[in-house]
Order: structure tokens, then C-alpha cells, then sequence
């Protein structure tokens, strides 16, 4: 499947300018459309009863979201205006309170092939940019792109890094993540300390290599040992040994409460993320 319809919901302008590049450099290889939604978050919280001062401060954060919402506007048209001509795309901007943002990121992301994000873990992003990555993830059932502070996207990556664990998402994430493996010079499928015992014991990660070949993927099986603390360590290490412009990887394979509380793989790696990483649940 090819991505016709990408979506970038954009919070703040921490991350905007290589977002927005990296979701056009997708969208006009896959001669796609990109839809961009400019989002305020009221952070308020309404279903509490407020004495008459807090009238003022309610005031206060919604004047507050509105600039910041025109501010960001603006840095999207800037951005966008910036890129080939060829582009199309269209934008839209909404305010929302935190509570009911989860719904209007799942409308929008249904309806497109791929959302394209910037990393939510920086400095200046509020609890938002996390809760909009898994309404995508989650209740948008869409596969998501995070961009870091650094790194843009390539529409033909040279390597990309396949976390493989033998997951539901992990395969999810395979299969939504075609055209980007497709498009790679490499593809190293990788599986971090295989169990010793089930159905892919004696050749793990082969059943996914020979699925991805028979698309024309370039792809190979690499096994690794769990040499570090974190299985997220391990991944982070394997993609700058090989130098991988892209990781795909299963999304909180956990609960999102127990990801929050105790970390995991997924938010682990989303934290210290130097490389776009692909995602699907």
C-alpha cells in the first residue's frame, strides 16, 4: 500500500520546520497529500468548580493558547510555503482542551496512511505532543512517523533497523512500513535475546525476512544478546553501528499506563531518539 493521505498535527513550534520538510519529502515522493493540523490544548481543567478568581486565569490560558496557536500558524505557512511547488497540501487549525484532544486527533488520523510527528520528548513540549502520538497510534489506528530535533526523513533510506520481537505490532509495524522497506538499500530485521522456546526458536526473524524478500526487500536477520540494561540500548546502538536513517518498531507492546510509570521500549527509545522512527500498534 502506498501513503496517498499523510497527516502532521503540529502543538507548538518545537520541531516544526524538519517535521513539516520530512512529511513533504514523503508525501511528494509518494505523490501524496498533506494535511496539516495547527493545534492549541487548553490545559484548563473545566469539570472542576472554579471560585470567581479563576475566571481570570481561565481567561488567561485561553488568551495564552490563542497567540501561541497564531504563532504556530504562521511558522506552518512559512514552513510550508518553503517547500517545492509540486506539494499538495492543505492546512487547518483547532484549540482544544486537553481532555477531549485524544478524540479530534483520532478523527483526523483514520482518514490518513501515514501521521507524521515531531519528536514529543523535547524541551518546550507540553503532556499534548505525548497524548497526540497515541491517538494516532491508538485510537486513530494509524502508523506513525516521529522526526527528531535532527534528523530528516529520506524517502529512500539507506538502512533501516526492523525491531522484531514476534509481536502483533511488531508485524503490524512491518507491513504498514512497505513503502519505506521497499524503498531501502537495507533492511536489518533485528532480534534482541530470542526465546529459547516457540514456533521461531530454531531460525528467528526467517518467517519475516522471507515474507519482506518476496516484496522485493532487501532484508537480513540480525540476532543480538541483551549485552545492555535496556532492550532499548541495545536497538539504539544497533541503528549507529549500522548508520540507519530509519527505525521501525511495534509501539507499547506494555499498557500505556505501565510505559508511563515504568518506561519501556517505546518511550525509552522516543526519548533519546536521534533517528526518524516508524511506529504501528
Amino acid at each position: 500500500m502506498a501513503y496517498k493521505s499523510l497527516l502532521s498535527v503540529i502543538g507548538s513550534q518545537t520541531g516544526l520546520e524538519l517535521a513539516i520538510a520530512s512529511a513533504a519529502t514523503v508525501a511528494l515522493d509518494a505523490d501524496a497529500h498533506l494535511e496539516v493540523l495547527a493545534l492549541g490544548t487548553d490545559r484548563s481543567q473545566l469539570g472542576y468548580s472554579y471560585m470567581s478568581t479563576s475566571t481570570i486565569m481561565l481567561q488567561m490560558e485561553a488568551d495564552r493558547v490563542a497567540e501561541e496557536l497564531k504563532l504556530t500558524e504562521a511558522a506552518l505557512k512559512k514552513a510550508l510555503n518553503a517547500q517545492p511547488p509540486m506539494l499538495r497540501w492543505s492546512m487547518d487549525a483547532a484549540i482544544t482542551q486537553l481532555g477531549s484532544l485524544n478524540e479530534l486527533v483520532a478523527m483526523r488520523a483514520r482518514y490518513a496512511d501515514l501521521v507524521v510527528l515531531p519528536k514529543p520528548y523535547v524541551t518546550g513540549n507540553g503532556a499534548e505532543a505525548e497524548a497526540v502520538v497515541e491517538a494516532a497510534l491508538f485510537e486513530g489506528m494509524a502508523p506513525v512517523l516521529i522526526v527528531p530535533e535532527k534528523a530528516a526523513v529520506k524517502a529512500s533510506p539507506g538502512t533501516i533497523v526492523l525491531a522484531w520481537n514476534q509481536s502483533r505490532e511488531a508485524l503490524v509495524a512491518a507491513r504498514r512500513a512497505l513503502p519505506f522497506l521497499k524503498r531501502a538499500a537495507r533492511v536489518v530485521i533485528t532480534v534482541i535475546d530470542p526465546p529459547a522456546t516457540g514456533l521461531e526458536r530454531s531460525d528467528p526473524g526467517g518467517a519475516l525476512c522471507q515474507l519482506l524478500v518476496r516484496h522485493g526487500v532487501r532484508a537480513e536477520v540480525s540476532v543480538l544478546a541483551r549485552t545492555l540494561p535496556r532492550v532499548s540500548d541495545v536497538l539504539a546502538r544497533q541503528c549507529q553501528d549500522l548508520g540507519a536513517d530509519l527505525l521501525v518498531m511495534g509501539a507499547y507492546g506494555h499498557s500505556r499506563f505501565r510505559e508511563a510509570i515504568l518506561g519501556g521500549a517505546t518511550r525509552n527509545l522516543l526519548e533519546q531518539a536521534g533517528l526518524p522512527v516508524f511506529m504501528a500498534h
